[in-house]
């Protein structure tokens, strides 16, 4: 067979997941679907370091839980000292506590939520509808970076949250078909209000939009948008 010419990856990825568990395996499964890629050598080298022991980002923003700072950094730090040239984590409420060392970091952090917002606006410079944890929302972070680049937000009353983070909560618990129906149904509400697409800024709500039945071309994925921007850098 006549030797092909491999298209080399240029850097190395750094992955810190396990927030959840489910979510860093679908962003994984992205990253190897969508790299441009026909051979095992042209897809890129991942470091990960799944660590589900990290306290909930939801509870700390909140002010009822253990700061996770510490071992996020850490965790960060060690992916560095691996040899990755660059990071991301597949967790939109960590970036909360991450932002407050990202200054520390020695590589380039590939920012969900920034590229998040970015491929929202590139579907709909309108808005979009923003599905989160309570402890996203509660944090300004995206409200912050779309006023930044002006783009709308839409964000949901409290009730259709915490219908959201119930959704999160089923898909952490393995219960995919649940949080799909559940997802179907908060979503075709907000549509009744507005028909806008669904910005799903929290990496379990894909998983959830997936199992819904509900047009993919009406929601933004924080998990793919991330690996989206990954792999731009990477492939650069």
């Amino acid at each position: 067979m006549e030797n092909l010419p491999v298209k080399k990856p240029s850097k190395k990825l750094g992955v810190l997941g396990g927030m959840g568990p489910a979510a860093s395996a679908e962003f994984l499964r992205l990253l190897a679907a969508k790299a441009p890629a026909k051979i095992d050598q042209e897809h890129p080298i991942v470091y990960m370091i799944s660590d589900p022991q990290i306290p909930d980002r939801s509870s700390a923003i909140l002010g009822l839980g253990e700061d996770p700072t510490p071992r996020l950094k850490h965790n960060l730090h060690l992916l560095e000292e691996m040899g990755a040239d660059l990071l991301a984590v597949p967790c939109n409420t960590a970036h909360y506590f991450i932002d407050t060392f990202r200054h520390e970091l020695k590589v380039p952090l590939v920012h969900i939520i920034e590229e998040t917002v970015l491929a929202a606006k590139r579907l709909n410079e309108e808005g979009s509808w923003m599905l989160s944890t309570v402890g996203t929302q509660r944090s300004g972070l995206y409200q912050k970076y779309a006023e930044k680049i002006g783009y709308r937000l839409w964000i949901p009353n409290p009730a259709v949250t915490s219908r959201a983070q119930e959704c999160i909560d089923w898909v952490k618990a393995g219960k995919i078909a649940e949080a799909g129906a559940l997802m179907r149904q908060l979503v075709l509400d907000l549509w009744k209000e507005k028909d806008i697409p669904i910005m799903a800024a929290c990496t379990e709500l894909p998983l959830a939009y997936d199992a819904s039945g509900l047009p993919s071309e009406k929601t933004v994925s924080s998990l793919s948008a991330l690996a989206d921007a990954c792999l731009k850098l990477i492939y650069e």
